[in-house]
């Protein structure tokens, strides 16, 4: 039975799956001018892509820009993520250590309501820094993506449940579909492990071949889905005012 998880004003898992935007700028002029359009259309979060951040590496730059976004925001909630090159990210850092510590800075910034910790990185360091979000009731959404194939859903399963014990709130995996097939593996393994995890999870098959995923995640069991307004920040995104009316069409009785 899954267990609702609070992002600020936001229950994940509960009801239909909640719409988040993107926002990528590079500048935080660019990323309030970014921000202005995506208020005026109130998802339900907004995700910082702090990889595509110019000053991401600048402690102090990257918190001042979050509570400006934060400021902006109001009471939209606001997931904070840095994507590795190795997982489809926009910058090469030089080592494992410099992931962990803008996690950090992060965390300290007190800007954001969830931080994105990729799962296949140094165990103790990732388990570390579950730990110190959650001191901070910062809600973790642990993710893994494939930009190349998509995993048997026995290994989908396995690395959303991975997740799961080492401390997420919410799983998170997004997967390459090759064929339609592929595509039903990723659905098959959502349906399981929303039967099987007490954690809400979000699952997406990319591409134009997996927008269904992104469409029927309330069938299959994934709560939240990511949609564009302006600049996406991965392949399938649909629209926000194209894909919150296909989700209330699709919403269970």
């Amino acid at each position: 039975m899954t267990q609702p998880v609070k992002v600020r004003n936001i229950l994940l898992g509960s009801d239909r799956p909640k719409l988040a935007v993107p926002i990528t700028g590079r500048t935080t002029t660019a990323l309030l001018r970014q921000l202005k359009p995506i208020v005026a259309e109130k998802p339900d979060l907004v995700e910082w892509r702090i990889d595509y951040f110019a000053d991401v590496t600048d402690r102090e730059k990257l918190i001042t820009a979050g509570q400006q976004i934060r400021q902006t925001l109001g009471d939209i909630a606001l997931l904070t993520t840095f994507r590795t090159q190795g997982e489809g990210g926009a910058l090469l850092l030089p080592d494992e250590a410099a992931y962990f510590e803008i996690c950090r800075a992060v965390i300290a910034g007190h800007f954001t309501d969830a931080l994105d910790v990729e799962r296949y990185h140094d165990e103790a360091a990732v388990k570390q820094t579950v730990k110190a979000a959650h001191e901070q009731k910062v809600v973790i959404v642990m993710s893994n993506h494939d930009f190349q194939a998509t995993p048997s859903a026995a290994e989908i399963v396995a690395r959303l449940t991975s997740m799961a014990e080492f401390g997420a709130d919410v799983p998170k995996i997004a997967v390459m579909p090759q064929s339609v097939e592929d595509v039903l593996t990723l659905l098959t393994a959502t349906n399981q492990v929303h039967q099987t995890l007490d954690q809400p999870v979000i699952t997406m098959s990319m591409g134009d071949l997996g927008k269904v995923s992104r469409v029927a995640g309330e069938v299959f069991g994934s709560c939240l889905s990511f949609a564009t307004v302006g600049a996406g920040s991965a392949p399938g995104q649909i629209a926000l005012d194209r894909l919150r009316p296909m989700l209330q069409a699709l919403k269970l009785n």
